[in-house]
């Protein structure tokens, strides 16, 4: 069988460049086409250094306007562009995949409130599938438009999943998620911030109060059925180039031991490819921790239960470039397209 054709629609970036490293070794689909409105003309591994060698690697950068039809469109542009593009992209590929947040939420209302404008296109938002295979995996087989996640929400979420689907948080209660985020969650782009001198050492809050990503967690709850709670989620840039480690704090409607949770977990992820339980009293790495999973889609979550009971701290680790965006995406197409749900995931990160 042929691979499918794939184009990477905006491939200078980070998340563009995870998709040509981890399609390189997809055994069902290629990449034939790379845009860039700046840097034309040049091959991806002049940007992407890691792929030198590759075939991905060798592919040179066209505009936008020179994409020919193809199988499978990632679009990994700006916020905005995407949602004002979607007809043309629509029209040379049956399969789009969207990595920014243009279509990740549902209700219109819920998009002008988090991101302060009306949505471009809210027809187009209504075809689109949220792209966390964990929480709607039976939508996404056989769809032909899928969205990103947000690198934060997809921690936050999967922390979360066991406890929702089990019914036992209080609904009366706020969620509080504190995340630990590297700096490429900011981007291929620099700033003034980001300058070697003043980003290194530091511990930076940038988001102290809420983030858009919350409009993904509250998403969550209303397609599990439920009323979300108030979510508010603490965003703070460590010394660490990739991954996002989230503590979310939240409490039960009645008090639970510990086995309650285990059996909540388990139940939740006993057939997930990509999520393992990790809470033990043995080893290096004891709870979820970013470190060892850079380069992976796989995501590492585990709980501690508060003496009382009822107050349970969750913890969820990904690597924000992989699970928390590419790796997802590439799951997603797996899934769209009907290959095995792994292809091209395969990558179990690194230690030390």
């Amino acid at each position: 069988m042929s691979k499918l054709s794939c184009a990477v629609i905006g491939g200078t970036g980070y998340t563009g460049g995870e998709l040509l490293r981890l399609l390189e070794a997809h055994p069902n689909a290629h990449v034939t086409q790379i845009t860039s409105r700046s840097r034309m003309g040049e091959f991806a591994h002049t940007v992407h250094p890691n792929l030198r060698g590759t075939a991905h690697g060798q592919l040179q950068f066209i505009r936008p306007d020179d994409v020919q039809p193809c199988d499978v469109i990632f679009l990994c542009l700006p916020h905005g562009e995407a949602s004002t593009q979607i007809d043309k992209w629509a029209a040379l590929a049956e399969t789009i995949i969207d990595l920014s947040a243009d279509f990740r939420l549902r209700d219109m209302q819920a998009y002008k409130r988090w991101y302060g404008e009306d949505h471009p296109a809210p027809a187009w938002a209504e075809r689109f599938i949220y792209g966390l295979p964990e929480l709607t995996r039976a939508e996404l087989r056989g769809a032909r438009y899928a969205s990103g996640v947000g690198c934060n929400a997809t921690a936050t979420n999967l922390a979360l999943l066991p406890l929702v689907r089990a019914g036992l948080l209080d609904p009366a209660m706020p969620i509080i998620a504190d995340i630990k985020v590297g700096s490429s969650e900011g981007g291929a782009v620099g700033n003034d911030g980001s300058h070697h001198p003043e980003r290194s050492g530091a511990v930076r809050p940038y988001a102290p109060v809420q983030h858009r990503h919350c409009a993904e967690v509250e998403q969550t709850f209303r397609t599990l059925g439920g009323v979300p709670p108030s979510v508010y989620m603490t965003i703070t840039s460590i010394e660490m180039v990739r991954g996002a480690a989230a503590a979310v704090h939240c409490f039960l409607k009645d008090k639970v031991q510990e086995k309650d949770l285990w059996k909540a977990f388990r139940s939740c992820y006993k057939d997930e490819p990509f999520v393992r339980i990790v809470k033990t009293n043995t080893g290096i790495f004891r709870a979820p921790e970013p470190k060892i999973l850079a380069g992976s889609n796989w995501a590492d979550v585990g709980f501690y239960l508060a003496d009382d009971g009822r107050k349970v701290t969750l913890l969820s680790a990904i690597d924000n470039l992989v699970k928390g965006a590419a790796g997802s995406a590439v799951q997603c197409l797996n899934l769209m397209r009907g290959f095995d749900e792994r292809a091209g995931l395969g990558f179990p990160g690194l230690h030390p």
